[in-house]
């Protein structure tokens, strides 16, 4: 009878233990649905159903991000977004991805208040983004401005003749590819170069003539490359307050936004580094003391500025490049 009784305990237990189980799984199973078909709904954000102020981050090397444009264009058609908050933190990049994410600050900002607020930095091209939005805030020690444009190219010549390297090349008229590293500039060739250089110039002067309500000869007293701090940039009408995240969200307030609302990160997507999601990417940097061996470390680095083309906002670029 006690071997009986003892059958019937194990059998209990084995039972509970099956029904444990059983329910787990289908709780894995419900919160990966969940997840999937959230991350396929591309609302990866918390509290995104709720009414609140959606706040981007816009940082680093700046190039045409689709991922940016994409959450700047889903913030645009949210009903649950009353007011947006461009947090601000580049020294520039390429004049064509400033551009396009300028467009789409224009775009959203038809629709929802948008105010830019500067960290340390918005330069160039980030300067660029955020004139796109309608109330600048900056901190009095912000580093606001460099207006301008410019194209770098190396001069690889010495370097072939000291190893030895000649370049033969065959080309359908004397501009084709140039300038060229593998030779030397010609005046013809500068003067492609800097008429395409004056124009982007003169059109980016202009849009910050338009948007900060100056004349255009005052945007170019301003644009000749010079960075100001924020109380500067304030006197020079570059941005519209001094302060930080208070002072964005007391702004929205004025616009009918309520101040109380939560502000709430619109982050990019979990895209990871190379073959490794991003968590994984975190936790093996950290293991090697290295930090995060991600997409953030490379940024960090300054490599992503190696392989920058095109026209360049960028401030410090030769600084840049070298990853100082």
């Amino acid at each position: 009878m006690t071997t009986r009784a003892d059958d019937l305990i194990d059998r209990r237990r084995l039972r509970r233990k099956l029904t444990f189980w059983r329910v787990a799984t289908l709780a894995i199973a419900a919160l990966a649905i969940v997840g999937i078909s959230t991350w396929m709904a591309g609302e990866t954000i918390p509290g995104v159903a709720t009414p609140h102020i959606a706040k981007v981050k816009i940082e680093g090397t700046i190039t045409e991000d689709e991922d940016l444009l994409e959450r700047l264009d889903k913030i645009r058609q949210s009903a649950s977004v009353k007011g947006v908050i461009l947090s601000i933190d580049s020294p520039g990049g390429t004049t064509a991805g400033g551009e396009a994410i300028f467009d789409a600050v224009r775009k959203l900002a038809a629709e929802k208040p948008v105010v830019a607020q500067v960290g340390t930095l918005a330069a160039s091209a980030g300067y660029m983004i955020a004139s796109g939005a309608d109330h600048i805030v900056a901190r009095k020690s912000s580093i606001v401005g460099s207006i301008g444009v410019l194209v770098q190219f190396p001069d690889l010549t010495g370097m072939m003749d000291k190893l030895g390297v000649k370049l033969e090349e065959i080309k359908s008229s004397p501009l084709k590819a140039e300038p060229s590293p593998f030779n030397p500039t010609t005046e013809p060739e500068r003067a492609m170069m800097r008429s395409m250089i004056l124009d982007s110039y003169d059109w980016f002067v202009g849009i910050v003539a338009e948007r900060r309500a100056m004349s255009k000869a005052e945007a170019t007293a301003l644009a000749d490359g010079s960075v100001f701090t924020g109380r500067q940039a304030l006197a020079r009408k570059l941005i519209d307050e001094v302060g930080g995240e208070d002072q964005a969200i007391a702004w929205l307030g004025t616009k009918g936004v309520d101040a109380k609302l939560e502000v709430v990160e619109w982050k990019p997507k979990d895209t990871g580094s190379f073959f490794l999601p991003t968590s994984l990417a975190k936790a093996l940097g950290r293991a090697l003391g290295i930090g995060d061996f991600s997409a953030e470390l490379f940024r960090e680095m300054g490599a992503d500025r190696l392989f920058l083309d095109g026209m360049l906002s960028l401030w410090q670029a030769e600084k840049a490049a070298l990853g100082n």
